[in-house]
């Protein structure tokens, strides 16, 4: 049986890993809203039309923050058509997803809802279309406790205390050919400074993220985020980047190794930060905010434009969706040092972690099961592993790992937890050398497998995807011992004590 080793210490970190690592996203698009977290009239709804069986699976992630209102959605978007009365909010064709927009959902019941999910909000303003003031307008009205025109206006829609949004991203993707109102690198990077400069006159406690390159693959990328950065370096906090993994062919080993793509990516954003930070001679450190991140596959159900609630990349992930899901989720935390927040996207009927039917079920989508585990053992230090593992290559990505691994280690909690995902079709001894974490003992091992790797969940069977107790781990002194099963996700997790 093939062997990976890994050597772990508790004096070798990485670093601490932010709570705002496990966030996500939901945006004007497709079912996300409608039908989707909000559906009035479903079995499920309460008072307000969210639906509380998304409800209750959107709480199990234990997510710490929610981007909205977009994405492409933004660029367009007056936010005042979502505030106030329902019956006086205007219907306009969004031209960014081709539909109906109703503004029957807006920023007072988005922060209703993610007040009952227990997250905090990122808020993204319109830099397309629009620009400084109607996003010193949305930050009054947020922020202010009252006595001024947009807070007072608040009040007098039933919320009477300031929202205290601390994190707004500066508009969304405008390097891109297919956002409303695309900007040049000079043109955007301009109106962030300005736009950056007045928010923070106005509320000197908020943090704002700065619009980096939207692909790695765009030509523009990363003269984009040089030219962005040379403008805004000093008042923003971070660097949005994106990045989607889509299987280009019928070629799984090459689609398994495809997260290199997105650690090349987070190296390379990082570089132009670095670049530009010896440029301007400052001694600020620019960290990132992966707001947007995802597995993609081509949709199970065909989009039906200028409609309200029709589903826009509604799919069924598949198994080895899960497994490329895992080592993206992966590839954040080993750069926990730079990477402050992280937005899976999207939260629901987009390539998302929950699916459901409009009056019907909601389910999890297999790839629902690595985020719950990363957020739920994850928040802790990243330990910088010394890892040696078989490798293949394919036609396209060689010496490629074949066990991909993190290891987080929460000293309060006295627990290490080893994630890994085998991207072979053969078991692996995984061989932890943990001399440093004296009396150690097994706790528990997760495994999400399949004999299938085109198996995927559906309402009428929800858990044919779902994570089973492993076969544990064989503790012997400060080593330990577990097998991978081929094409699987596996969290390994131990009780430590010190010495």
């Amino acid at each position: 049986m093939k062997q990976a080793t890994i050597i772990l210490s508790r004096d070798f970190t990485v670093g601490p890993v932010s709570d705002r690592m496990f966030g996500s996203f939901v945006e004007h698009m497709g079912s996300v809203i409608y039908n989707g977290i909000y559906e009035p009239g479903h079995p499920t709804a309460d008072a307000d039309g969210f639906r509380r069986d998304v409800l209750e699976l959107v709480r199990e992630l234990n997510l710490s923050v929610i981007r909205y209102p977009g994405g492409n959605f933004t660029s367009s978007y007056r936010w005042e058509d979502g505030v106030g009365p329902k019956e006086l909010r205007p219907v306009r064709p969004d031209p960014a997803w081709k539909q109906i927009e109703t503004n029957q959902f807006g920023l007072n019941e988005f922060m209703k809802w993610i007040r009952l999910v227990g997250a905090e909000p990122i808020l993204t303003v319109n830099l397309g279309t629009r620009g400084i003031d109607a996003a010193r307008d949305l930050l009054e009205y947020c922020n202010f406790a009252g006595g001024t025109y947009w807070s007072d206006m608040r009040k007098s829609h039933g919320v009477p205390e300031p929202y205290r949004v601390r994190t707004w991203c500066l508009g969304n993707e405008l390097d891109g050919e297919w956002q409303v109102a695309r900007k040049t690198a000079e043109q955007y990077g301009q109106l962030a400074l300005e736009t950056a400069k007045v928010m923070k006159w106005l509320d000197p406690d908020i943090e704002v993220v700065a619009v980096g390159s939207s692909s790695r693959q765009i030509s523009t990328f990363p003269e984009w985020d040089r030219i962005v950065l040379e403008h805004v370096y000093e008042w923003a906090d971070y660097l949005s980047i994106h990045h989607y993994i889509g299987k280009r062919e019928n070629d799984t080993p090459t689609y398994l190794a495809m997260p290199l793509e997105m650690e090349r990516h987070i190296e390379e954003a990082i570089a132009a930060c670095d670049y530009v930070k010896g440029l301007l001679r400052s001694n600020k450190v620019m960290y990132l905010s992966f707001d947007e991140w995802n597995v993609w596959r081509e949709p199970d159900v065909p989009y039906t434009p200028w409609q309200t609630g029709s589903p826009y990349d509604w799919v069924r992930f598949r198994m080895e969706d899960v497994l490329v899901f895992g080592s993206a989720m992966l590839t954040l935390l080993r750069r926990a040092d730079r990477i402050r927040i992280a937005c899976q996207s999207l939260l629901v009927n987009t390539i998302p972690l929950i699916l459901t039917e409009k009056g019907g079920k909601a389910w999890r989508n297999p790839t629902f099961y690595p985020f719950l585990h990363v957020s739920r053992y994850g928040r802790g230090v990243v330990l910088r592993g010394l890892v040696d593992s078989p490798r293949y290559d394919t036609k396209t990505y060689t010496d490629v790992p074949v066990v991909d691994p993190a290891a987080v280690w929460n000293p309060e909690m006295e627990e290490l937890s080893v994630f890994a995902v085998n991207r072979g079709e053969e078991p692996v001894v995984l061989a932890l050398d943990l001399r440093d974490f004296p009396q150690l003992s097994f706790l528990e091992h997760h495994v999400v497998k399949h004999e299938r790797l085109d198996a995927f969940n559906t309402a009428e069977r929800p858990d044919e995807i779902a994570p089973r107790r492993g076969a544990g781990a064989r503790v012997d002194g400060g080593r330990a011992e577990a097998v991978l099963d081929p094409y699987s996700w596996n969290v390994v997790r131990f009780r430590t004590r010190r010495a």
